[in-house]
């Protein structure tokens, strides 16, 4: 088995242990990139010659023992393209932005290179993170690894690509409304999306800064839980950061869910879901309660509700977010404009792409006077009545299960010709960002089309631990599914 098929934290073992120098791991996964890339399209940008400079400053490190608590140390890891880098493109896969480079690196960079990690590049997305698909990218669509007809998901399809690619051993994705755990469905690969508030913003693009949460992407729970524990933190430069008592997320890798209280929404097994997406997750809840788990089914009424709460909500703070692309301060500008106006007019018209553009005329109509308190100040008030619904289910329960998308895989640019479609696709990931909760998917079986189904637990806030043990304990009950593509190669 060559190291590129390794998780994170066996390849950071064997770089512990001398068996790998760092050098290798970065020189095999560019030569995996170099291999696979222009078939899926994960990278906008791959920071070879940086990379590589980064490997030898972490063997020094790793050599003098100064990174013995790091388990990450001297792992590559790809960057979502909406988190600053210093100094290094960073486009939201956009052509507004696509001559960016900031000045400053995002607080979870900081955090991952103090824990010795190699940045190999940044990953293509659906742009702004506007989309489920991968397809609204400036540089193109991706493709799912797993099927290259399919979609990968959205918004973060580049990092989940190529972790299921091995393109890369693990990555640093978005969530406003499901774009780390929809995209992990699809390329059949496990991605956390952590309570708002326990890891720091700063320096992440926003899209909707009440929704937006950075998380891991990675091939199993465990790397999951250790990069959770790299980059969460409360963070000074970041409002809404939030002090947590307990940083040991890998103290939960456990496998116990004896007495496990787990509630399933009828709801959300109800009309629009596969057939078989609903028999694999209610497999899963089978394997747990087997393994010592209460499972029940419960009443949620308000999933109808979810979507077009979000819908309002996020395109609301989108077209705040994004009135500062304007030609003027950095990005791209129109190179013909008569006067000032005509440059902001004419920048956004060229600079954003239609999804982006639809979004944010939603968000300047449900702004606008006559409309705010008829969809704004509506949609916070369903939002808050989501809140109560999880308060009043975690009352009961300890972890709310159901699916993480109602299909698998989408074939290439069936949605992008009805965007409503999408947004449907939804449905059982935006309710959790609305709360602020965190949520896990991870792969429980495949389907009849040989496309990876994914299955999504939902924790009260700041519960992580709980999510990662219940989420652990169903992983050891079955083994990690590798794409067809890279099984022969490998």
């Amino acid at each position: 088995m060559e190291i590129t098929a390794l998780t994170a934290l066996e390849l950071g073992k064997r770089i512990k242990a001398g068996e790998v120098t760092v050098e290798e791991a970065v020189k095999a996964q560019l030569e995996k990139i170099k291999e696979r890339d222009s078939v899926y399209n994960c990278y906008v940008t791959v920071m070879e010659e940086e990379a590589l400079k980064r490997a030898a400053e972490v063997q020094k490190q790793i050599d003098a023992g100064e990174l013995k608590d790091s388990p990450l140390a001297g792992v590559p890891v790809a960057i979502k393209d909406n988190i600053c880098t210093k100094g290094v493109l960073t486009t939201c896969s956009s052509k507004i932005l696509n001559n960016f480079k900031p000045p400053y690196d995002a607080t979870v960079i900081e955090k991952l290179e103090a824990a010795g990690a190699v940045i190999i590049g940044k990953v293509n997305m659906d742009e702004f993170a506007m989309g489920s698909t991968t397809e609204t990218s400036y540089f193109g669509p991706t493709k799912n690894p797993w099927n290259i007809e399919r979609v990968p998901g959205g918004s973060s399809g580049g990092a989940t690509a190529a972790v299921a690619a091995e393109e890369v051993w693990y990555a640093l994705g978005s969530d406003t409304g499901g774009s780390i755990r929809q995209p992990s469905s699809f390329c059949g690969v496990t991605g956390l999306k952590p309570t708002y508030g326990s890891v720091s913003r700063y320096g992440l693009i926003a899209y909707a800064s009440s929704l937006d949460q950075i998380g891991p992407i990675a091939r199993n729970v465990s790397d999951c839980a250790a990069v959770f524990e790299a980059i969460a933190g409360y963070d000074v430069k970041d409002s809404t950061s939030v002090k947590m008592d307990d940083y040991h997320f890998t103290e939960a890798l456990v496998d116990d869910v004896k007495g496990l209280r787990i509630g399933i929404p009828k709801g959300y097994l109800g009309e629009g879901l596969d057939p078989e997406v609903k028999e694999a997750v209610l497999a899963a809840a089978k394997t747990l309660e087997a393994k010592g788990a209460i499972v029940e089914m419960f009443d949620m009424d308000m999933v109808d509700y979810a979507i077009p709460a979000y819908y309002v909500i996020a395109s609301a703070e989108a077209s705040s977010n994004l009135s500062r692309f304007d030609g003027v301060k950095y990005g791209y500008r129109t190179p013909d404009f008569e006067d000032l106006q005509d440059v902001y007019k004419k920048t956004r018209d060229e600079g954003f792409g239609m999804e982006v553009k639809r979004r944010m005329m939603i968000g300047a109509f449900v702004l606008s006077s006559g409309y705010y308190d008829a969809y704004y100040i509506k949609a916070l008030q369903v939002k808050a009545l989501i809140k109560k619904g999880f308060d009043d289910a975690f009352a009961k329960y300890d972890i709310i299960l159901g699916p993480t998308a109602p299909t698998t895989a989408l074939k290439m640019g069936e949605n992008l010709s009805d965007p409503l479609k999408m947004y449907l696709g939804d449905i059982y990931t935006v309710s959790v960002n609305l709360a602020g909760l965190p949520g896990i998917s991870l792969p429980c079986g495949i389907d009849s089309s040989g496309l990876p189904i994914g299955v999504q637990m939902i924790g009260q806030a700041f519960s992580e631990k709980t999510l990662i043990r219940a989420a652990y304990s169903l992983e050891q009950t079955r083994s990690y599914e590798r794409p067809a593509c890279v099984k022969g190669e490998n």
